[in-house]
């Protein structure tokens, strides 16, 4: 091929140059072949071509289907399935990607190794009761600290401290970085996992990764690690991938977020809002403490009322019985007698006077009238 390394060996190449010739060696070298693997992460887009990738357990290749091929098949395959291809492989110029245009795709009835291993993991979560709602625990209301595990260099770190200092800047964020993708990540996820449980006043603890294929996100479908996300003592979010993306840490996790912005906004208060929310209240209180107040002043007012007239009426009513027990005591006075032309006769030491002998002759006594006392002696009785 003396026409794609013409150039001075010492003479520079630029991207596109390589790009082109690096096509030119595949599509020369290789030509059309069958090829077999698991449908991962495929994607149908509204100009009808299909975009996924073919799978084993060592490697995977972008596969693109053109919709002219691509509109031959009724429905797509699901991911996991096992297919025989028939494709090119090239070299995709503006990325500089090895990639495998497909013309023809026979379904075979097998399901791949990964979805098979996958569906294992799955059954032995759910046989632990790993998947059960019921131990699903919620999320605090107000956190105070909260840790991260993802990567230190990922996009989601950057989204979650973006909508953490938008919605509370004072919350408190602890960062365990991890790798999230590659033959390290399973390790160091766990370890990660493991150490929040001994971090101390941490509220809340949210697993998250970007987006990316089917295969970026299977560290989030290992056993060990939804295991270790299972033992962590605070509530879990799990925030993996973009918005259609599931893994089994989403169904471990107490709460599945669609992205990690999303994940910060589940726990992360907003502080507008909750400061318009107190305000609210704060008004709706003093209201209700104005209306109270009223309502209990009117019925205290009404209470009194009632009370002056009831003792008002009470009074009366004692009035009137003194009155009746005074003309009745009236009535009964020696001095009514007296006021008729009657007199009452006492001796000396103010006794009353009533029978004969006790007017001996010569015995002096007085006589009492109604407007005073007469002196006597008794002279004589009859």
């Amino acid at each position: 091929m003396p026409d794609l390394f013409s150039q001075p060996s010492d003479a520079p190449w630029t991207p596109s140059q390589l790009a082109k010739a690096a096509r030119r060696v595949v599509e020369g070298a290789i030509g059309g072949l069958w090829v077999r693997g698991e449908i991962s992460g495929l994607k149908v887009y509204q100009s009808g071509h299909w975009y996924f990738s073919l799978c084993d357990a060592q490697a995977q290749i972008r596969s693109v289907m053109w919709r002219a091929n691509a509109a031959k098949h009724k429905t797509p395959p699901p991911d996991g399935t096992t297919v025989f291809v028939f494709g090119t492989p090239t070299v995709w110029e503006e990325r500089g990607e090895f990639r495998l245009t497909v013309t023809q795709l026979l379904v075979t009835d097998q399901v791949g190794q990964q979805q098979l291993a996958l569906e294992r993991i799955r059954e032995a979560l759910r046989k632990d009761g790993l998947l059960d709602p019921e131990r699903k625990r919620p999320l605090p209301e107000l956190p105070r600290r909260i840790a991260i595990v993802t990567s230190l260099d990922g996009a989601a770190l950057r989204d979650v401290i973006i909508v953490t200092r938008k919605r509370w800047p004072g919350m408190e964020l602890v960062v365990l970085g991890t790798r999230v993708q590659g033959a390290e990540a399973e390790a160091e996820v766990v370890r990660a996992l493991t150490r929040v449980n001994r971090l101390a006043g941490i509220d809340c603890c949210i697993l998250a990764r970007g987006g990316g294929g089917k295969e970026d996100l299977a560290v989030f479908n290992s056993e060990a690690v939804c295991r270790a996300l299972a033992q962590v003592n605070v509530p879990t979010i799990s925030a993996v991938g973009h918005e259609t993306d599931f893994s089994l840490t989403d169904y471990v996790a107490d709460v599945r977020a669609a992205t990690p912005s999303a994940a910060a906004e589940l726990v992360v208060p907003d502080r507008v809002a909750l400061d318009r929310h107190v305000a609210a209240l704060s008004i709706r209180l003093a209201t209700a403490l104005g209306r109270g107040t009223r309502l209990a002043t009117e019925r205290l007012g009404r209470t009194a009322d009632r009370l002056q007239a009831a003792l008002e009426q009470k009074l009366e009513r004692r009035r009137r019985d003194l009155e009746r027990l005074a003309v009745q005591l009236d009535a009964l006075s020696p001095l009514r007698v007296l006021e008729r032309g009657y007199a009452v006769a006492q001796n000396a030491e103010g006794m009353v006077l009533r029978h004969l002998a006790d007017f001996p002759d010569g015995a002096g006594f007085t006589l009492r009238i109604i407007d005073g006392r007469i002196t006597a002696r008794v002279e004589g009785v009859s």
